[in-house]
């Protein structure tokens, strides 16, 4: 993703963290950026949220420790009752 991209891509998640309509986490390990968590209403029957992430394939290692986490965060914290979680690859 080039700088200019990746800046829009910032402040689109901003603007709809912002407004309450999708939110974005970054997934820090000792300050460095490791990944990012992605919470956004869904357009799938049945689903009333959509709940993806991604690491850096330098730390693909605890790609399971993150969803697992995240899956744990997602039910207690959050109202969704019926939450589609991306595949993992």
């Amino acid at each position: 993703m080039s700088l200019e991209r990746n800046r829009e891509d910032l402040v689109r998640h901003a603007r709809d963290f912002e407004m309450r309509q999708g939110f974005t986490y970054t997934i820090l390990d000792d300050q460095a950026v490791i990944g990012c968590v992605y919470i956004y209403p869904s357009d799938r029957a049945g689903y009333d949220a959509e709940i993806s992430s991604w690491v850096r394939e330098s730390r693909a290692e605890v790609d399971i420790v993150v969803w697992t986490a995240l899956t744990e965060w997602i039910g207690k914290a959050w109202p969704f009752s019926h939450p589609y979680y991306a595949e993992r690859r």
